[in-house]
């Protein structure tokens, strides 16, 4: 199995000398080619510091990043946006598409910009549009969608590119819960059938029980990791719910 990311003892500091935040302190984990992993922590734990590292859209303090073997720290200029264009996919929780643009417009954006062949680029949106459920909001402009397939939607501009890593940023944040279960599936496809390796930032429990690893993190640490192995969703729920307990967090907040 290919190792598509690797975080080696990464830190990461705020502030000045006479008042540092140590968000980070010697996170090292891997992600290998297919897999679909979690990231969890209370409030200020520093995940989503470290999903912003990895993103390259905040710089470590200390340690290295490789996604594909290539040591994104040391990346600047051309070579950073290359790599966050053609190597990345995004999913923010408040869908960053744009609202000038159908949405055929924003999933063909992200194949336009790396050139793909025009003449392909109709077929591939209108497959991830089936796979995805979205097919009937092509022509439809974000305002005139709901917040599920909005959501969906980014996915389908996050993996049209096919990223080696598709990062995904408390996806279910802004969406009742019907459509955060039909984007959950969604992802739960793209993962098994693409195959898709995500990473995804969450503090829902129900969220994090669709992935297949789950990485805690406390005061910038990795606190704990549990694997869904053979185990059904719900049973990994529970799991999820009893090392939320031990983080110290409430675990009526994760449901």
């Amino acid at each position: 199995m290919n190792t598509i990311l690797r975080v080696e003892n990464i830190e990461k500091y705020y502030g000045s000398k006479s008042s540092l935040t140590k968000a980070l302190d010697g996170v090292s984990f891997t992600v290998d080619e297919g897999e679909y992993v979690a990231i969890m922590g209370a409030s200020g734990s520093g995940k989503t510091t470290l999903l912003n590292c990895i993103s390259t859209i905040d710089r470590v303090t200390a340690g290295k990043i490789f996604v594909g073997g290539k040591d994104i720290t040391a990346l600047k200029g051309n070579d950073l946006n290359r790599f966050r264009r053609e190597e990345l996919g995004f999913v923010f929780q408040d869908f960053n598409l744009l609202d000038t643009m159908t949405a055929y417009e924003n999933i063909a954006l992200a194949l336009s910009i790396q050139k793909y062949d025009p003449g392909k680029i109709d077929e591939k949106i209108k497959n991830i549009a089936v796979d995805l459920g979205i097919d009937e909001v092509l022509n439809k402009y974000p305002y005139q969608m709901s917040g599920g397939q909005k959501q969906r939607v980014a996915a389908a501009r996050a993996i049209i590119t096919q990223p080696k890593l598709v990062l995904a940023d408390e996806p279910t944040g802004a969406l009742d819960s019907k459509s955060s279960k039909m984007l959950l599936e969604s992802f739960k496809f793209l993962n098994e059938q693409i195959p898709a390796t995500i990473l995804m930032v969450t503090h829902d429990a129900f969220t994090a029980s669709y992935a297949k690893r789950v990485i805690f993190i406390k005061d910038g640490k990795i606190f704990n990791e549990i694997n869904k192995g053979d185990s059904s969703r719900k049973e990994f729920f529970s799991e999820i719910i009893s090392v939320i307990s031990l983080l110290g967090g409430d675990a009526n907040d994760a449901l």
